[in-house]
C-alpha cells in the first residue's frame, strides 16, 4: 500500500520559517517526479513546485527564492524548506509523486496545515 505521509505544518509568524517533509512507503521516490502543492481556503489547489528524478525543479513565481524542494533518497522522503513566508502562504499543503513532472500525479499526502499570522 502506498502512503505519503506529510508532516512540519503549523502556525507561523510572518517573514518565519518551516521545513515540511513528505514521508513514503510502499513505493521508492527515487526514480519519480514528486511535487508540492497548497490550498487556500476558498482557492483551488495549485502546484508550487515539482522535482523531477533527475534533480531539475520548477517553481511557480510566487514561491521562487522563498521555497525550496529536497531529496533524502535514503529517507525515501522530500521536503519543502520555506522561508520569508508571508500570509498568503497560509493554506493546506500536500505532497504528489507521479512517473514524471508532466504526468498525472498518481499519489497523494493527506496535507498538513500552514497557518502565516501575526
Amino acid at each position: 500500500q502506498v502512503q505519503l505521509v506529510e508532516s512540519g505544518g503549523g502556525l507561523v509568524q510572518p517573514g518565519g520559517s518551516l521545513r515540511l517533509s513528505c514521508a513514503a512507503s510502499g513505493i521508492t521516490l527515487d526514480y519519480r517526479a514528486v511535487g508540492w502543492f497548497r490550498q487556500a481556503p476558498g482557492k483551488a489547489r495549485e502546484g508550487l513546485v515539482c522535482a523531477t528524478s533527475d534533480g531539475r525543479t520548477d517553481y511557480i513565481d510566487s514561491v521562487k527564492g522563498r521555497f525550496t524542494i529536497s531529496r533524502d533518497n535514503a529517507k525515501n522522503t522530500v521536503y519543502l524548506q520555506m522561508n520569508s513566508l508571508k500570509p498568503d502562504d497560509t493554506g493546506v499543503y500536500y505532497c504528489a509523486t507521479a512517473p514524471i513532472c508532466a504526468y498525472e500525479w498518481d499519489y497523494w499526502g493527506q496535507g498538513t496545515q500552514v497557518t502565516v499570522s501575526s
